[in-house]
């Protein structure tokens, strides 16, 4: 659809619009009083949030949407990962899989005084079974109220199981990292992603992000996961609360990562705390099965004795 007809059956006045933006393809705003929201259809990559009387919450490479392509991934925002989170359920598959670089279609929208909401979806077709040959729906539902919050469910519409997994990637905006502590995650165990060969441990206290991080966190059985990214440079806090997911993942690459997007200095103004559905395997969905990961975000300007 172009830009027209998607505002004329998905967009209303003011609530959700339509423009041309990201990568040359649609993106779309969603507003209230409780803030705004900023979508790229390609991907399905919510690429800002802002609540009401607060500074962005994610983080947003500095390069120019127009010098992107489908062929690019992009490094903000909250990326879709899916099939697979990472690269190593299956090797051959792209890093993170392939939805970010396909087109997200909308398939509803609605909105009320309490929030704005859109759902946005992509099947498997001929091009993505040559990348990986199964059948699935993807949607991804973005709700915007006094939280952020995002559902990613995933269909098996093909007649034999399939495995894989999937998550959220969202890149939180900073002051500055080596001031920052991640909490919600005592106790936890964890997968160190930094040495090699990786090395397990148990997290003790909260993070301190006072270097590269890249720790795979079991999520244990847990019904509802917590986490909160403690900022005294921009004085605030903000909380992920998740479910569906077995890991989470914390990760900022330091120096030592730099893609054509980000400058090398990036790295000190984000991290990311990412609600994953398995790493480093994945889950068997049945035909006709359905798997859902929600995450809630929610930013507060108030530090002082923030628990979660």
């Amino acid at each position: 659809m172009n830009i027209e007809a998607l505002n004329s059956r998905y967009g209303a006045p003011g609530r959700i619009v339509f423009h041309n933006g990201f990568a040359g393809y649609p993106n779309v705003v969603l507003a209230n009083k409780y803030g705004s929201a900023e979508v790229a259809l390609l991907g399905a990559n919510v690429l800002s949030y802002r609540p009401t009387g607060h500074s962005q919450v994610l983080f947003r490479p500095a390069k120019r949407d127009d010098e992107y392509n489908r062929g690019n991934g992009f490094h903000g925002g909250i990326p879709v990962c899916f099939p697979q989170f990472g690269n190593r359920l299956d090797p051959k598959l792209p890093q993170h899989g392939f939805v970010r670089k396909l087109i997200f279609e909308p398939v509803g929208s609605e909105y009320s005084e309490e929030m704005t909401e859109l759902t946005l979806a992509v099947r498997s077709d001929e091009e993505t079974r040559k990348l990986w040959p199964h059948d699935f729906l993807l949607e991804i539902k973005i709700t915007l109220s006094m939280k952020l919050n995002l559902t990613m469910t995933v269909k098996n519409t093909s007649s034999e199981p399939f495995v894989f997994s999937g998550g959220f990637h969202p890149y939180f905006l900073l002051r500055d990292r080596d001031l920052v502590t991640v909490r919600g995650l005592d106790n936890h165990a964890y997968i160190d992603g930094t040495t090699e060969p990786m090395t397990e441990g148990v997290q003790r206290g909260d993070i301190e992000l006072t270097r590269g991080y890249d720790h795979i966190f079991d999520s244990g059985n847990a019904l509802k996961n917590e986490y909160a990214i403690i900022d005294p440079g921009l004085k605030r806090a903000i909380a992920v609360v998740s479910t569906g997911n077995a890991r989470a993942i914390v990760w900022n690459p330091d120096n030592a990562y730099v893609v054509e997007d980000h400058t090398p200095e990036n790295f000190h103004r984000f991290v990311c705390v990412e609600p994953v559905s398995d790493w480093p395997g994945g889950r068997t969905l049945e035909s006709g099965a359905t798997y859902e990961l929600v995450a809630a975000i929610q930013s507060t300007m108030r530090v002082e004795n923030c628990e979660v």
